[in-house]
């Protein structure tokens, strides 16, 4: 059973002037254990699919499946509560908080949760990225590549089915950005998770398991 499933999907944006179909009755999955990543020109739908299986957008016809469960009326609280429970995500500029250590912006998505050790949890997958030294610097005190590890042990903190990468080696150089994906590509067999990123960045696709390319809303 796929993790993620899109099925049928389309959304449609209602601007005034115009009605744009940002995705076009779209199908898509993803397994445990595989890195998609999704390609295609920009305006493409490419943000908008990603949006959709990070349940940060709800589609105007069409059904999502988290991990076999239909969630595509779920209310805001509940798929707040799938993100939070379910879903990693990981950003091409990071997002980390500027006065807080590695370790508490690795925390900072388990704040809330009293049944978890929170501290063990990321002093672990910051040893993982290769960052146990760096507990206690601040992002300032980091470059472009770890500042991305953080990111990546911060994204799966809360031990997601799911991690989301958009555009992850966008700001880094290309040897940084391998580092970056061999870490990703390890942590997605340790883990045992869905990876699916979308890019403009060639380098990306060589490390995926599959390729799908969307253009005009349509998947290729």
């Amino acid at each position: 059973m796929s993790v993620i499933q899109l099925d049928d999907v389309l959304k449609r944006y209602d601007t005034g002037a115009e009605t744009i179909e940002a995705l076009k009755y779209i199908d898509f999955y993803a397994d445990r254990g595989e890195m998609v990543v999704v390609t295609g020109p920009s305006g493409s739908g490419k943000s908008t699919m990603l949006n959709m299986i990070g349940l940060l957008d709800t589609p105007t016809e069409g059904e999502i499946f988290l991990d076999g469960r239909n969630v595509t009326d779920f209310g805001e609280d509940e798929r707040t509560e799938e993100r939070r429970s379910q879903l990693g995500f990981v950003f091409q500029d990071f997002h980390l908080l500027p006065m807080l250590t590695a370790e508490e912006n690795v925390e900072l998505p388990s704040m809330w949760d009293t049944d978890v050790d929170r501290r063990e949890r990321a002093v672990d997958l910051l040893e993982r990225v290769g960052l146990g030294d760096r507990l206690t610097h601040t992002p300032d005190e980091l470059s472009g590549g770890q500042q991305q590890r953080v990111a990546i042990a911060r994204s799966l903190i809360n031990e997601p089915d799911i991690l989301l990468a958009d555009e992850p080696t966008g700001n880094l150089d290309q040897d940084t950005g391998s580092t970056v994906l061999d870490e990703i590509t390890r942590l997605k067999r340790e883990e045992n998770i869905a990876v699916v990123s979308i890019t403009h960045d060639e380098q990306l696709v060589e490390y995926a398991d599959r390729v799908v390319r969307i253009v005009d809303g349509v998947v290729q």
